[in-house]
């Protein structure tokens, strides 16, 4: 892991660090007003040893009103960060030697204000500034003494001594301090990190709270909910309240979480959502939370269980009859042979003749079958490419009525808007309209005619209606005809419509019947947006 170390520049002057500077502002002021109190008050005690009054009481005043001063400018964030803070610092230094100055130099008690000060100083500037800080008030301090020396009073090795030892302090403490706040803007900046994170990964855990396919419920020690995800509010329909009781939402749902927390052991059953008209199946577990244990609740919709179960015994199934049709080919490819030869016999009367063609008429329907089947699990994957669909139709037109020797006005092109735009794999997109076409012929009878109309629906989403003057196709064949192997054709295979509509699946499309009020048939393709 990086050890998240900042750099000078970013420790000094980053947001953060004007609290620090805002905290010594007010520390200055009410340093200096302390002081200022308490000499003028106590003026005839002279409680700080004052050797020059006048040098002491201006020095205190003009840094009361710095203080001030200060403190404002600090609020404002002006002048910058460096600037104020390097000011500062150096200011007290000159104040408070001032104020030594003028209560006997190095053995004044003020002293210790200076180590506070070049401390300070470290933290709010750490790096060089530090040092920079207890260089000058050493000097300060030694330039002070040499001062006091020259004058008529007398000065001893003894202050040369305590300049130097306090000089040394002053080093000591800033260095103390540089660390000291080092580690403290260490400290800062991995909260700020973790921070960073914990709220990143909250968003991720909403966004996948909320993307689950699941309804997903938290309910408190009171079975308030006070957590729902898309899903929970699509299948119970408890709309977007701040917060509302289970009993409110789901009354069965909130019988049955009363059971399990008497008998943790009880199995929930399915319930009827009243608002949803789903069959629901709850899960509950035990979640701790500041207010007591409260519980989780998971739902699942039987209607999508059923269908992902559907679809992985589709899925297996396939399988099984592919694996199946391949070993049928062989046997069956004999069969046909053999039924060849045999019909090829002079021996045969019409009778043994006529049951020879059975054969062979049966094993191509079977053979039909087996290549459907392998053409199905061998499905290809879809590559879409942005298609023009009015040109590309009217070259589908084109082609299959030359194919199939049909006549121009038995398949006509109904476009609008002209300029519509598909995103599909234009080889699926043939094979399902070759099927639907050769469907409508096949069933409608003489005088068939169809239309391919196109129109663009809500959303931008483009819809491609197969329309025929049939017939029309009956309610109970309706709900089974995209069923693999169902057909109403002695000859038919029951695949071409099952194909069709996977084949529209895999391109983000959906095939749907619709029978039209005047009779006939629609075949509808909805393309997505």
């Amino acid at each position: 892991m990086t050890k998240l170390t900042p750099s000078t520049a970013e420790l000094a002057f980053s947001p953060t660090s004007w609290q620090p500077l805002r905290i010594l502002t007010f520390y200055r002021v009410v340093l200096a007003g302390l002081l200022t109190v308490l000499y003028f008050a106590l003026q005839d005690s002279n409680p700080f040893n004052a050797q020059n009054h006048q040098l002491f009481s201006a020095t205190l005043l003009t840094y009361l009103f710095f203080a001030i001063a200060v403190g404002f400018s600090t609020r404002l964030h002006w002048p910058g960060y460096q600037f104020q803070s390097q000011l500062q610092i150096l200011t007290d230094i000159t104040a408070i030697a001032l104020l030594m100055h003028a209560t006997g130099g190095a053995t004044s008690a003020l002293g210790v204000l200076l180590v506070i000060a070049v401390a300070a100083g470290a933290l709010i500037s750490p790096g060089r500034p530090a040092y920079l800080f207890a260089a000058v008030a050493t000097l300060t301090l030694l330039f002070e003494t040499g001062l006091a020396s020259l004058s008529l009073e007398k000065t001893g090795a003894g202050d040369i001594t305590r300049a130097g030892l306090l000089g040394l302090v002053l080093f000591a403490a800033a260095g103390l301090a540089h660390v000291l706040a080092i580690r403290i803007r260490e400290s800062e900046a991995l909260a700020r990190q973790r921070g960073i994170d914990l709220a990143n990964l909250q968003q991720l855990n909403q966004y996948i709270i909320q993307q689950l396919q699941s309804g997903v419920l938290v309910v408190d020690p009171d079975n308030n909910i006070r957590l729902a995800n898309e899903t929970a509010h699509t299948l119970l329909k408890i709309g977007q309240q701040p917060r509302i009781r289970l009993e409110q939402a789901a009354p069965g749902l909130a019988q049955q979480l009363h059971h399990w927390k008497k008998d943790k052991q009880w199995q929930p059953q399915a319930f009827q959502s009243p608002r949803a008209g789903s069959t629901l199946i709850p899960r509950f577990s035990e979640l701790q939370t500041a207010r007591g244990t409260g519980t989780l609740i998971l739902l699942e919709d039987s209607a999508q269980l059923a269908h992902k179960t559907q679809q992985i015994k589709l899925a297996s199934l396939g399988r099984l009859t592919a694996s199946i049709a391949h070993e049928i080919r062989n046997p069956l490819s004999a069969i046909s042979h053999a039924a060849q030869l045999l019909a090829e016999s002079d021996k045969l009367d019409q009778g043994d003749k006529r049951l020879t063609e059975i054969i062979g008429n049966h094993t191509k329907r079977v053979n039909t079958i087996i290549e459907n089947v392998l053409q199905l699990s061998r499905r290809s994957a879809s590559h879409p490419q942005e298609l023009a669909l009015t040109d590309w139709l009217s070259e589908f037109r084109k082609e299959f009525v030359q194919m199939d020797g049909l006549q121009s006005q038995q398949l006509e092109l109904d476009i609008e808007p002209q300029d519509v735009q598909i995103h599909v794999d234009p080889g699926h997109l043939h094979q399902v309209l070759t099927n639907l076409c050769q469907n409508a012929f096949a069933h409608t009878g003489d005088g068939t005619a169809i239309k391919l109309q196109v129109r663009r629906g809500d959303r931008a989403a483009v819809w491609l209606d197969v329309l025929d003057n049939g017939p029309g196709i009956d309610a109970e064949t309706a709900e089974q005809m995209f069923e693999p192997f169902y057909t109403t054709a002695s000859s038919g295979t029951g695949l071409g419509l099952y194909i069709a509509r996977e084949l529209c699946e895999i391109n983000q499309a959906r095939l749907s019947y619709h029978p039209l009020p005047e009779g006939g048939s629609s075949f509808r393709i909805r393309f997505a947006a």
